[in-house]
């Protein structure tokens, strides 16, 4: 039987690792938060929380809210079960030979998880590989986007995110306030700039720029002030709202890349 690997985080980097994993033959769980922010939901599978269901490129993702059956609806392998359990419990019914934290916590250190499972991998900033999990993925733009990384740490997300369409930060919108998060739009549909598109609490939030949502904040969703709850793709019809991008695609493929490398020297050993 193919290794049990349980990836936390439904954004689209977790998404995009769950999806090549599945691919691949893998045993995949998707572990998440009741609640989670994730803007870029038709490039995750972030939206099967709310509806129980999502597809990204071929593949589905469907909410289990029945912990002990998660191990079972593994085998048949016709789905990624996705589950708002908690860590502990979920850890305990699969016992995953692999973890895959991927919730790029970008201002937060990440807890310990060695020992978790007999791989642990971390993605993204903060991760130190032997100290933190036993490998690390490289995440940040570059030429060792996508780097394993058994020694040392991985880099931190500074700088302005990479220009689309000539917009880089400015495409973005934060909250100014902590609160309820309240909308009527989704991603991919199209907006004006300083068009009202969101509410937290009393605070009218607008589209910074003309083009199309390329990621928002499910509506009715507890957000923390600063938290990035709006992108819009100033692109037009040439605007990517959904599938798997490259920064996750090559992400990904360095956790797949990891992961049968340890299969390999499983066996082998």
């Amino acid at each position: 039987m193919k290794p049990i690997i349980l990836v936390r985080g439904s954004n689209d980097i977790g998404s995009a690792v769950a999806h090549a994993l599945f691919q691949a033959g893998y045993l995949v769980v998707i572990h998440e938060i009741q609640t989670p922010t994730v803007t870029r939901r038709k490039m995750a599978f972030t939206d099967a929380i709310f509806d129980g269901f999502s597809t990204l490129e071929g593949v589905e993702a469907q909410r289990v809210d029945n912990l002990p059956l998660s191990r079972e609806l593994l085998l048949p392998h016709d789905f990624i079960p996705l589950s708002t359990s908690k860590l502990t419990s979920l850890l305990e019914t699969i016992q995953p030979h692999i973890l895959i934290d991927a919730q790029m916590k970008k201002h937060q250190s990440p807890e310990p998880q060695l020992g978790l499972a007999p791989l642990t991998i971390g993605l993204g900033p903060n991760f130190v590989a032997g100290t933190t999990t036993d490998l690390a993925v490289e995440t940040k733009w570059g030429d060792s986007l996508g780097q394993i990384i058994s020694h040392g740490s991985t880099k931190n997300l500074k700088g302005e995110p990479k220009p689309i369409g000539g917009h880089a930060r400015d495409r973005y919108v934060y909250a100014p306030v902590s609160g309820i998060f309240y909308t009527q739009f989704q991603p991919g549909d199209p907006v004006e700039q300083w068009q009202e598109i969101a509410f937290i609490e009393k605070f009218s939030l607008q589209a910074p720029l003309d083009g199309v949502l390329r990621g928002i904040t499910h509506t009715n969703i507890p957000v923390k002030a600063k938290t990035k709850i709006i992108e819009v793709d100033p692109r037009g019809k040439d605007a990517q709202v959904a599938g798997i991008p490259e920064r996750p695609s090559r992400i990904a493929q360095g956790v797949l890349k990891a992961v049968q490398k340890w299969e390999t020297k499983r066996y082998v050993n």
